[in-house]
């Protein structure tokens, strides 16, 4: 870090722009950390390394152009400078008056027990830990468990006269149980993770996280099928916001949005969802996978309130939608590593919890399915439409909740969803997860309380 902030940026920067152009921006990143794989019953990996390099971006008529390396000298990167100021059509010369000033941190957060303090072993004794005790568990056919930390140093600096830090730690452990009992073969999986250190075992221990696998698995082992058709459905707050995120975020995202790829293109200011619902993406949530300081172009964290009791208010943008628009960046200028451009993406994506006791919410339901884990889907942004697995499901009859149900898949609409909730629980409970767009991943949490959907099509056994 301390060689990169040596280095002239006015010069990079103002060389970046001598052909033209709105925007010039230099990314500095140094990332590193520890992976740990145990399968099969032995560790299978352990792979620690660093990464460092530079990213520079021109923005000229709205376009593009990117270029990265690994040489950090400042003769290479005047060299690199050069070559993207002459990439896109030449212009009027841009405006280089500026004077580079440091942004101080809206607030940090702390970890407790730095991943880079705890010795390799420990890590490994906790995957090992959580291996053995899935080995003792019933039904047992396979076990894999993953541990991985990343810590990132982040500096940029850019022609709006912005300098700014960042340091980020993550931590995300998991647990993979595969059960057999005859010829049925179930799994289970239970992730844990946020923007935390070593300490991330303090309220979880791997025993913990194993078991909840093994149970979840064994679990399936013992359910029946699960009836299909058109029928209430609650989702649990232990489900996390799968749903928000895949069938309602990504169309909240400024760039799909403008480009018509989205549901929600030029819906601004129109109601989208029920009012007893409101959507929110939050970076600035202490421990939580998504969140940061500064996004990766140095726009201060920030709560964007998305849709406010059920009217589409605001969208995501980085600060090229933001140009675009007219309007001000809302800190989800986000990247995958030095290598990619920023986009705009999800951090901590959530929908706001209510006033309805969860309890009351299933007692509500005569006859319905109430999803306690969600598992993988697919959602088409542009028309709305989703499919996803329930991974945890359990029928409700006559307000309480009865027996497993496994195979239930819930297909729908997610703006008709939206609109269709008509109860929202005061609980809340967050899923974490790495969100892929346009070849990158991003760390991301997602959240919801409670919700009841009044009629929603499960398919399954009819």
């Amino acid at each position: 870090m301390d060689h990169i902030q040596s280095l002239d940026h006015d010069k990079i920067l103002k060389k970046i722009l001598e052909n033209g152009g709105e925007y010039a921006e230099l990314y500095f990143e140094k990332s590193y950390g520890t992976s740990i794989v145990c399968e099969d019953d032995r560790i299978e990996k352990v792979i620690s390394g660093i990464d460092t390099g530079v990213g520079l971006r021109l923005i000229k008529n709205f376009k593009t152009a990117y270029a990265f390396t690994n040489e950090l000298t400042e003769d290479a990167l005047l060299t690199m400078s050069s070559d993207l100021s002459r990439s896109l059509v030449q212009g009027d010369a841009a405006t280089t008056d500026f004077i580079l000033k440091r942004i101080k941190p809206p607030f940090t957060l702390s970890v407790v027990s730095h991943p880079d303090g705890v010795d390799v072993a420990r890590k490994i004794e906790a995957v090992n830990r959580a291996n053995e005790f899935s080995r003792n568990q019933k039904n047992i056919r396979q076990v894999r468990v993953i541990f991985r930390d990343s810590m990132k140093e982040i500096f940029i600096a850019n022609s709006d006269g912005e300098m700014t830090e960042d340091h980020r730690t993550g931590t995300v452990f998991m647990v993979e149980a595969v059960v057999m009992k005859g010829d049925d073969l179930q799994t289970g999986r239970e992730p844990i993770g946020g923007s935390v250190g070593f300490e991330i075992f303090d309220e979880t221990t791997p025993e913990e996280v194993a078991r909840i696998a093994c149970d979840r698995a064994n679990l399936m082992l013992t359910a029946d099928r699960a009836p299909g058709g058109t029928m209430p459905v609650v989702l649990s707050s232990e489900a996390g916001g799968t749903m928000i995120h895949e069938a309602v975020g990504h169309g909240l995202e400024a760039d799909l949005a403008e480009k018509g790829l989205s549901v929600y293109s030029g819906k601004l200011n129109t109601q989208v969802a029920s009012e007893l619902v409101s959507v929110a993406d939050d970076s600035t949530i202490p421990t939580k996978r998504g969140s940061y300081v500064f996004d990766d172009e140095g726009t201060p964290s920030s709560r964007t309130l998305l849709v406010d009791r059920g009217v589409l208010v605001a969208l995501m943008n980085d600060k090229l939608m933001a140009k675009k628009t007219g309007v001000r960046p809302t800190g989800n200028g986000r990247r995958e590593s030095y290598r990619t451009k920023p986009i705009p993406r999800m951090s901590n994506t959530l929908i706001v919890p209510g006033e309805h006791d969860p309890a009351d919410i299933i007692s509500s339901v005569d006859k319905g399915l109430l999803v306690k884990k969600m598992g993988g889907g697919q959602v088409n942004t542009i028309n709305g439409q989703f499919v996803f697995e329930v991974s945890e499901g359990y029928l409700i009859e006559n307000g309480r909740v009865k027996d497993p149900v496994r195979g239930a898949i819930l297909t729908g609409n997610g703006p008709q969803v939206l609109m269709d909730i008509d109860m929202v629980g005061s609980d809340l409970g967050y899923a974490i997860g790495t969100c892929g767009k346009d070849s990158q991943g991003v760390p991301v949490a997602d959240a919801q309380p409670t919700i009841r959907i009044p009629a929603i099509t499960v398919g399954g056994r009819v």
